[in-house]
């Protein structure tokens, strides 16, 4: 069974080609599964440390004023 797979945006069929160059399709999917994977990855540090800095501005403003801005910006 042919499969199909792309390189600079022109599509290719694995049927030509041999067992090595069946084995470095595989691989290429693997490496684009995880470069996926890494990129989540990067996403979610980044929206994890935009998180630490606002609760450090937040503690920097509270050291500085003496006011809790989250007690004054909480929903309860």
């Amino acid at each position: 069974m042919s499969e199909r797979f792309w390189i600079d945006g022109v599509e290719y069929l694995t049927d030509g080609l041999s067992e090595e160059g069946r084995a470095l399709v595989k691989q290429l999917r693997v490496t684009q599964h995880k470069l996926h994977e890494l990129s989540n990855q990067q996403a979610l540090m980044t929206k994890a440390k935009n998180a630490y800095i606002a609760d450090l501005k937040m503690e920097i403003v509270k050291g500085l004023s003496g006011v809790d801005l989250g007690t004054l910006f909480a929903d309860d």
